[in-house]
């Protein structure tokens, strides 16, 4: 059985003089996205307070791992330096002493702007990752599509004669002529008439009700033209309104005209 054919040859075994670089496969089963990204697991594997950092023990440990990546890849190690150069300063200005503070001033902690750059690299982090766990197209969710051939449907146009033409033409007219309209409209009311019919109803000998004027045929619209035409022929002194008690029916009677 040949591990590989090459050019149509088989080759059961390796050639003597095959040469596999060291780098040609790598497994990494864990990495860092950056200094920050090393410091912060460094300091929550132990369990630590970030806001009071052992620097002298994250150093130690920080400058292990960074030798360690020198001895595999030296391209890896570049970029951990400055954070290496930053620990060191740190280390050295914690360990000298500190000059006295006056009142009102705080004592400046060498390890402030460390501090504030890890709450903020993990905040981003953590961040990163929600978003990373929500579902995403592609990768989580798969869109079901389907292609759809769309064919235009040809249908030709019947055989027709002019005898079955015309006959539908007869058909339609015929129809039409079933379909009458009438409009229908509201009478209109005048309260000018009705002012005249009042008159015409009322004398000056006897009192006659209100309600006897009103007609509930004509519903709310005859009621408001009716009482609209009361309150002009009182206005030109034409009739006579009155009430025995409040609340009491209305009496109506023309007043008579002088001449």
């Amino acid at each position: 059985m040949s591990i590989a054919t090459v050019r149509g040859e088989p080759y059961p075994d390796l050639p003597h003089d095959l040469y596999i670089p060291p780098d040609a496969l790598e497994v990494f089963l864990e990495t860092f996205e950056g200094p920050l990204d090393l410091l912060l697991y460094l300091i929550r594997r132990q369990n630590l307070d970030i806001l009071d950092i052992p620097i002298a023990r994250i150093t130690d440990q920080y400058m292990q791992y960074v030798d360690l990546m020198s001895e595999r890849r030296l391209t890896l190690a570049a970029e951990y330096l400055v954070m290496a150069a930053m620990l060191a300063e740190i280390k050295s200005r914690m360990l000298m002493p500190r000059p006295p503070v006056s009142d009102g001033e705080e004592d400046p902690d060498p390890r402030a702007e460390l501090v504030r750059r890890l709450r903020d690299y993990e905040q981003f982090r953590d961040a990163g990752e929600r978003l990373d766990a929500l579902p995403r197209v592609a990768r989580d969710l798969f869109p079901a599509q389907a292609a759809t051939s769309v064919e235009k449907m040809l249908r030709p146009a019947p055989a027709i004669g002019m005898d079955e033409l015309l006959g539908a033409f007869a058909a339609v007219m015929a129809r039409s002529a079933l379909n009458g309209h009438h409009e229908i409209q509201r009478e209109a009311l005048s309260v000018r008439e009705r002012m005249s019919e009042t008159l015409t109803r009322l004398d000056a000998e006897r009192f006659v009700a209100l309600t006897d004027l009103l007609d509930a045929r004509e519903g709310r619209a005859g009621v408001v033209v009716t009482f609209l035409a009361i309150l002009e022929l009182l206005k030109a002194s034409l009739l006579e309104l009155v009430q025995s008690e409040p609340f009491a029916p209305l009496y109506l009677r023309a007043l008579q005209r002088d001449g």
